[in-house]
């Protein structure tokens, strides 16, 4: 029975990426990290409850394996959630709107790569709409 649950559980841990992404909340604690490790932080700023193109980029591209391999030696990464949800902590919440407001983020979602000092790098704002020519 021994050699069964440590040949499963060995199998599973191989199925498991070696390293899982890790998303911040608190910007200060994500810069000094992010300094420690000589990397930059990306700040993927979401309505992960209302938001469906937020929704979308999360699960298609953030949460998948390929861009946790791509992330894990470049980047630390930092959620700025502002759901509808009236049960989201309100210090948390008010400290988001506050980060939206510092680097102007008016639309969701919207990714951010700024320096450990703050500085800011690269902005997308997602989705990006493509215009007919006629």
């Amino acid at each position: 029975m021994f050699k069964k649950t440590l040949c499963t559980a060995l199998m599973l841990a191989a199925l498991v990426p070696a390293w899982a992404a890790e998303w911040m909340t608190d910007l200060e604690a994500a810069k000094t990290k992010a300094a420690a490790e000589n990397k930059a932080v990306l700040i993927d700023f979401t309505g992960s409850d209302w938001c469906g193109w937020c929704v979308r980029l999360r699960k298609q591209v953030l949460d998948t394996p390929a861009f946790e391999s791509y992330a894990k030696d470049k980047f630390v990464l930092m959620e700025v959630d502002v759901p509808h949800n009236p049960k989201f902590d309100k210090e948390l919440r008010a400290r988001n709107e506050k980060l939206c407001e510092q680097y102007n983020v008016r639309g969701f979602p919207t990714l951010l790569v700024v320096t450990p000092a703050g500085n800011r790098l690269f902005r997308r704002i997602f989705p990006i709409r493509r215009t007919k020519r006629h």
